[in-house]
């Protein structure tokens, strides 16, 4: 396998790391954040190995079918306004607001595809979850082994909002997604002299995949 494949493959499988909670709605039923995700994953499983075919000659309904579902399943103001970090404060509401819809419809646009072409093993939340600090806080930690063996641990930290259990970030592989983000977000404010709607309009959050494939000892 060249260094190409290699890449796609594994941009393939952090994809749907990072999506698998997103692509579908939240269930109403679940109780705990843990039952949640499980609930999800076997939702959103069960819808794609059946419509893999048809949604990757269809990538255009495979991501209405993620932007409908972000909603109810990801607090994007949240995660925005995370993301901004120290910059949200000077922001005005109109470029927070952009840029909670840029950031939404970027993980739309880069990753949803990578539902259908990740050949997976098997998704799994684990067993005996540790309890949260607090009780609008909790943490979801789930393993993805792919089709040669590897396994990539996975962990969803969740927050409750009016009631409802929603993902604020993600951690793969020991790389704090949210973080990585709000990285990026500073340095393109520092490129750019601190304007926001060049950073803005200009926002493409990037994966290095070689700090993904080593993880957070790599």
């Amino acid at each position: 396998m060249n260094a190409t494949s290699l890449s796609r493959r594994l941009v393939g499988a952090m994809t749907i790391l990072v999506m698998c909670l997103m692509a579908l709605p939240a269930v109403a039923q679940a109780n705990t954040p843990e039952q949640l995700i499980r609930d999800s994953i076997d939702e959103l499983m069960g819808d794609i190995e059946g419509r893999r075919d048809y949604y990757r000659e269809h990538p255009d309904e495979l991501e209405v079918v993620v932007d409908d579902s972000l909603e109810q399943v990801a607090d994007f103001r949240y995660i925005g306004a995370s993301v901004m970090g120290r910059y949200f404060r000077n922001a005005t509401p109109s470029q927070r607001s952009r840029f909670v819809d840029t950031f939404r419809q970027t993980l739309i646009d880069t990753y949803a595809k990578g539902l259908v072409t990740f050949d997976y093993q098997d998704i799994r939340v684990l067993d005996n979850q540790d309890a949260g600090r607090y009780e609008d806080q909790a943490s979801v930690e789930m393993e993805v082994v792919a089709s040669d063996g590897t396994v990539y641990p996975v962990s969803y930290s969740l927050r409750q909002d009016d009631g409802q259990w929603k993902v604020v970030n993600v951690i793969v592989n020991g790389i704090n997604l949210g973080l990585t983000f709000r990285n990026q977000f500073d340095q393109a404010m520092r490129d750019q002299n601190r304007d926001y709607d060049a950073v803005i309009d200009g926002w493409a959050p990037e994966l290095a995949v070689d700090e993904l494939e080593q993880g957070e000892a790599g």
